[in-house]
């Protein structure tokens, strides 16, 4: 399914080309020197952050595949990405956590520190800490990878996520010009039909079906008191 990653953050980034569109921009107009790798080096951090959030995530499900509730946990998971892929545009005010205007205003005042800083370094650091603001099409990539309940897959999908971003903010940075609104209306009508999929994916998964590649049965065993979920590949 990393595929979904890709193009999740491929039709993500012109959702997000307004946040991140005018540090892309800076980060392209930073100087002549290692113009090619600056801009590399900024989206390779953003990708690293995503995989490093993937991976605090898939721990964290993976903690609750242990608990026996791995069917109920990816069904779940699926439902909960089918309403924020309807609702997608809104995810951002349904997901905001108090405390995180705090958070979002210490990355900001990084972000200026080292894109004022200048140098492969602090570009690099430019990307590990957009990677951080807050945006629906991260929230839903997250769900997504807190349905795989493995850590390893989890990074694997934000990585892959990341990537698929930076087509378009490669594009930007080089043309200094931002992409119309009615293209990236366009675009975006995809989003919710590629998270619906993605749902409904990690439903069947979970009904545990008997369906080679889709709905692997899931056995339980019995080890003392406690009953641990097994995928069955075919």
């Amino acid at each position: 399914m990393l595929w979904t990653a890709f193009l999740l953050g491929f039709l993500g980034s012109f959702h997000c080309v307004g946040m991140c569109g005018p540090i892309a921009l800076a980060v392209g107009n930073a100087g002549n020197s290692g113009f090619l790798w600056n801009k590399i080096l900024y989206n390779l951090g953003r990708s690293v952050t995503y995989a490093a959030l993937g991976l605090v995530i898939g721990f964290l499900g993976f903690s609750l595949s242990l608990a026996g509730i791995q069917q109920g946990f990816s069904i779940g998971m699926g439902v909960l990405l089918v309403l924020l892929s309807l609702n997608y545009k809104k995810s951002e005010q349904i997901l905001t956590i108090p405390w995180l205007s705090g958070v979002v205003y210490w990355v900001k005042s990084k972000l200026s520190y080292f894109l004022k800083k200048g140098g492969k370094p602090a570009f690099f650091a430019t990307g590990l800490a957009n990677g951080l603001l807050p945006c629906g099409m991260v929230y839903m990539a997250l769900i997504a990878a807190l349905g795989f309940q493995n850590p390893y897959l989890g990074a694997t999908y934000m990585f892959f996520f990341g990537i698929g971003t930076i087509p378009l903010l490669l594009f930007l940075m080089y043309s200094g010009k931002l992409i119309s609104v009615k293209t990236r209306l366009n675009f975006q009508k995809a989003i919710p039909y590629l998270g619906v999929i993605l749902g409904v994916l990690f439903i069947f998964r979970g009904l545990g079906l008997g369906i080679h590649g889709l709905s692997p049965d899931i056995q339980i065993f019995n080890y003392g008191t406690e009953q641990i979920g097994i995928t069955v590949c075919e």
